[in-house]
Order: C-alpha cells, then structure tokens, then sequence
C-alpha cells in the first residue's frame, strides 16, 4: 500500500509473497511512473526488514539501485508505531470497505478486487485529515522519548 496523504492517491497490489525484491520493484514502479519527473520523493515506512535501502541492491544492479536509492528521502515511523503511518491506516480501510467477511480464493482475483477499490478511492482523490501532532505525540508515546 502506498498513499499520498494530501492528494489522495492510493495505490495497493497484492503479490504471492511480501519479499524485499517484491518491495523495492514496487517502488522501483512508482518512481517510474508517478514520480519520475521528480527528483527527490519522502517515503515513510514501518520498520519491517524489507523496507531498507539495500532492497534496492537485491533487487536491482548496484547503478541502478543507487539512482533510486538517492531519490528517496527514508523516514521511517518508531518502533511499536506502524499506525502512525498513513498507508497502515489506508490498509485497515481497504480491509473493511473491500475485503470484510469475503474469502477470495485466488491471487488474480485479490488483485481485480484491490485494483477496483484503489481505482474508486483515487477518484473521490479523498485525503487523509491527520491531526495527530507532535504534542498529542509526546503525551501518547512519551515511553519512546527519551527522558530529558
């Protein structure tokens, strides 16, 4: 799931298996695609393993993955804090407005059914109101600060 919170892009794939080869090739697609007159993108991702730069280098020759490599500006959301990442979020809604209560059997019809759904969100191009602020922030996850 990739999200831009103020434009109200969405973009959601589904594949046999959630490899780092699988991640950096998505995003590989996007600044591609999407963002390939911009120079420079801000990606926020949670901290699973496969989210790091060297995804690039496994999945790409070492040029190559150093030119999408210096594109991307990495920030990546505290540990135990995934939900503070708006496509965690987008996921949870594609969840419960696409795929609550089904069982979809087969990989081309997961993928029909995501496409579908990214397809009429991005249409109402809904974006995302985030009030969460860096004061709610430090009240509600003082634990991951350090004391001063």
């Amino acid at each position: 799931m990739f999200a831009e919170p103020l434009s109200g892009f969405r973009e959601a794939t589904a594949r046999p298996r959630r490899t780092k080869h699988d991640w950096a090739e998505e995003v590989a697609h996007l600044l591609d695609t999407r963002y390939a007159g911009v120079g420079r993108i801000t990606l926020v991702c949670d901290n699973l393993n496969t989210h790091t730069k060297g995804a690039f280098y496994e999945a790409f020759a070492p040029e190559k993955a150093r030119e999408y490599v210096r594109r991307i500006h990495f920030v990546y959301t505290p540990k135990h804090g995934s939900w503070l990442n708006v496509a965690e979020c987008e996921l949870s809604c594609m969840t419960s407005q696409c795929l609550k209560d089904r069982r979809i059997g087969d990989l081309a019809t997961l993928q029909a059914e995501i496409a579908a759904w990214s397809s009429r969100v991005n249409e109402k191009q809904r974006a995302v109101d985030w009030q969460f602020t860096i004061d709610k922030a430090r009240v509600k996850l003082k634990r991951l600060y350090p004391k001063v």
